[in-house]
């Protein structure tokens, strides 16, 4: 455990340090911030007609889903760009041997890794749900969504990361493991589009595969345990792929 904490605390300071970090970090909650206050306008100017509604939506169904949504689909674009130099550069600058060859399991390195991305993404999340949290200040929430869409998009951004630090074993150039990361993970999230084209059987499986499927009820604030179970098999089938390709390379070598 000790091991895997220092190879963390490693990934995140060489993170940090990093200034293109802090501009992805930057860019994204000015993207999030502009769209979180459209949000609040468009409440703003609707309230009056809202208020003529028998059972109107509250301020949080109006601003945490599509926050949340929308920040799934920027981070979609960005999550690639932080997970392709885990595995790619190291193996380009030819360290990847010399980490293989630590008196460190391949679980260990794989698990550092992937704890210092979850370090960057949470708070990433943290960030984003302070956003609409800010609100309790002057109105009342629905803690019960709200808190049902961090858990969303914390598990998405775990299985983002889980498939771009896979991605990245496979590669010694960061730029393609970023580009086949984000090509999956597209095509992961638009199977449930896929699926009214597909046939009755087809159309099921991909909609069981598809990522946005299983977010979208976490924005409505429907927790299911098999939306998460998604989202945990996810992340435990791609680390331990990482795994099993990191140490047939340590054997081969």
């Amino acid at each position: 455990m000790r091991a895997v904490l220092a190879i963390a605390g490693r990934e995140l300071r060489v993170l940090f340090a990093s200034p293109s970090a802090w501009a992805m970090l930057a860019v994204v909650q000015a993207i999030l911030g502009y769209l979180f206050l459209t949000q609040i306008d468009m409440f703003v100017q609707l309230r009056s007609q809202l208020m003529a509604m028998p059972d109107p939506p509250g301020l949080t169904e109006i601003v945490a889903p599509s926050l949340f949504g929308s920040a799934g689909i920027v981070l979609l674009m960005i999550v690639p760009l932080v997970t392709m130099r885990s595995f790619a550069e190291e193996r380009r600058n030819q360290t990847l041997p010399l980490l293989l060859s630590a008196p460190v399991s391949v679980s260990g390195i794989v698990f550092g890794k992937y704890l210092a991305l979850m370090g960057f993404l949470t708070l990433v999340t943290a960030l984003t749900a302070l956003m609409p949290a800010s609100l309790l200040l002057g109105a009342r929430l629905d803690l019960g969504l709200l808190a049902a869409s961090v858990l969303g998009l914390w598990l998405l951004l775990g299985s983002f990361a889980a498939l771009g630090l896979f991605m990245s074993t496979l590669t010694s150039h960061p730029m393609t493991a970023a580009v086949s990361t984000f090509g999956l993970l597209l095509l992961l999230w638009i199977l449930d589009w896929a699926s009214g084209s597909a046939g009755e059987g087809s159309g099921e499986l991909l909609r069981q595969l598809s990522m946005l499927n299983h977010y979208q009820p976490l924005l409505k604030g429907v927790f299911a345990i098999a939306d998460v179970a998604y989202f945990a098999l996810f992340i435990v089938l791609f680390l331990g792929l990482s795994i099993r390709r990191l140490d047939a390379e340590r054997l081969a070598g």
